[in-house]
């Protein structure tokens, strides 16, 4: 493998390139007429203008950037995450054209996409499932039967779903007509496949995945767990390794069971197993995600392990490159995706220019990273600029770190997740480890909002006088000499 186009933007290909270069092969970019001066097309050795800046019209044209990898004689694609990354149609088209996909193959894509065909991929290793009706349903009396059955609240959700589009919680039978409406209409809009079934709401989870890496020779391993509970919109914000509420002998158990889900579709690559745990540590299977996941560098932190190095060679068909039992969990690794929202307008994105743009380091920060400073923030696309992640031999370490980058991360022009990612992170319920999926719900209220935006109000205000006064102070020796 001597070259391999990135089929992908931002932090993301950045990151992909680096250890493409490490290993000494040669990358190329795509982008937009929106990206053509971005930070990934300078760093590429090669970079194409793949359309016009509406995903539609460029990063989603999978036939056109089949074309320019045969054209530029590229031996590998990396979908990155996103986008076409978990398309299984284009890494069919990948694998027809001879060109390596690195990523899973696209049976496996396909049925993992899919959380009904998922769920029946696994039923025969006895994973704990969510109590619910594996079946489309289009029947609201169908749904009724279905929650006297499991009991309320019930969940109803997209078959092809994803990011909490198509998704619906019902609380009594009254809703259910009104309800199972709205999530067909969604699901059909967003993934041009109505299919919804049900299931048991858990209320009060935990969100925890677990990272598994798969080859071609029979070797499937688990890079132990990621906690993704603090979300908003029911897409993760803040993610850490490991979790502070698994024991031991739960960590084994659920790793074990996500390489039952690996196996169960004949899995390759790096892909991520997602369980839902309740109040009394019993976890259920989600879904599994066929793609190396947003949150991946704190499982890398922990682990030492380059996963997207595995990724390249288990696509070029080497073995991963240890065993189970030489993976050990070392210290703790937080990550605050840092996005162009406005965390006190209810996490609308801001669109603009970034006027100031300065990274944080220091031992234990990095930054995964796609702008610089007097870029636009494109409104094309997914609103993160970057992650930011920190590692401590302790997670109260981690967390003081975390708070020291928040400190230290400098962006003026728009509005970004920072302040949010400080609130979660000075949180008692954070730092105490007793926490959900309703983190956002349950605290970040209005008027938690308020006090914060007042509180910064008075902070600023002080500032300016302060510093007002330390003018007129200055003028006055002037006048006086």
């Amino acid at each position: 493998m001597k070259k391999i186009l990135i089929a992908n933007r931002g932090e993301i290909a950045i990151r992909v390139m680096k250890t493409a270069k490490k290993m000494g092969i040669k990358t190329v970019a795509i982008y937009s007429e929106a990206d053509k001066t971005a930070p990934h097309t300078n760093f590429a050795d090669e970079a194409v203008c793949i359309g016009d800046p509406p995903s539609n019209k460029s990063y989603l044209l999978g036939s056109k950037i089949i074309e320019v990898a045969k054209e530029l004689n590229v031996d590998a694609i990396h979908p990155g995450y996103g986008f076409l990354s978990e398309n299984a149609d284009f890494a069919k088209e990948v694998e027809d054209n001879n060109i390596i996909f690195i990523g899973p193959k696209s049976s496996s894509i396909a049925t993992m996409g899919n959380k009904l065909a998922a769920k029946d991929a696994v039923k025969k290793y006895d994973i704990p499932m969510v109590p619910g009706e594996d079946k489309a349903i289009q029947s609201p009396e169908k749904a009724a039967t279905i929650a006297k059955k499991i009991g309320f609240p019930i969940l109803i959700k997209a078959a092809a779903g994803g990011g909490g589009k198509g998704m619906r919680i019902v609380y009594q039978e009254s809703e259910i007509l009104e309800q199972l409406k709205r999530a067909i209409s969604e699901a059909t809009s967003a993934f041009g496949d109505g299919s919804v079934f049900i299931e048991k709401y858990i209320e009060s989870p935990r969100h925890i995945e677990i990272q598994v890496l798969a080859d071609s020779l029979g070797n499937v391993v688990h890079l132990f767990e990621r906690e993704c509970s603090v979300q908003r919109r029911h897409q993760k914000v803040v993610e850490e390794a490991p979790s502070s509420i698994l024991t031991p002998e739960l960590r084994k158990k659920m790793g074990e069971d996500a390489i039952k889900v690996a196996k169960s579709c004949d899995y390759l690559g790096a892909g991520t197993v997602e369980f839902l745990v309740d109040k009394n540590l019993n976890y259920y299977f989600l879904e599994m995600n066929t793609r190396l996941q947003v949150e991946h560098p704190v499982t890398e932190f922990i682990t030492g392990i380059d996963l997207v190095e595995e990724q390249i060679n288990i696509a070029r068909g080497e073995a991963i490159s240890f065993q189970q039992n030489d993976l050990k969990i070392k210290g703790h690794a937080l990550e605050l995706r840092v996005y162009a929202e406005d965390s006190f307008q209810d996490f609308m994105p801001s669109i603009g220019t970034l006027t100031k743009y300065k990274l944080p380091v220091g031992n234990g920060i990095r930054v995964d990273n796609g702008f610089e400073e007097g870029m636009e923030v494109p409104i094309y696309y997914d609103p993160m600029l970057s992650k930011l992640i920190t590692y401590g031999k302790t997670r109260d370490e981690a967390i003081q770190q975390m708070l020291t980058a928040i400190k230290n991360y400098e962006i003026d022009g728009i509005k970004t997740t920072l302040p949010f990612g400080k609130f979660v992170f000075e949180h008692l319920a954070f730092t105490s480890g007793n926490f959900d999926t309703h983190f956002v719900k349950n605290y970040f209220t209005e008027d938690t909002i308020q006090k914060i935006i007042e509180e910064e109000s008075t902070i600023a205000a002080i500032t300016a006088l302060k510093l007002y006064l330390e003018a007129q102070k200055k003028l006055k020796i002037a006048q006086i000499n």
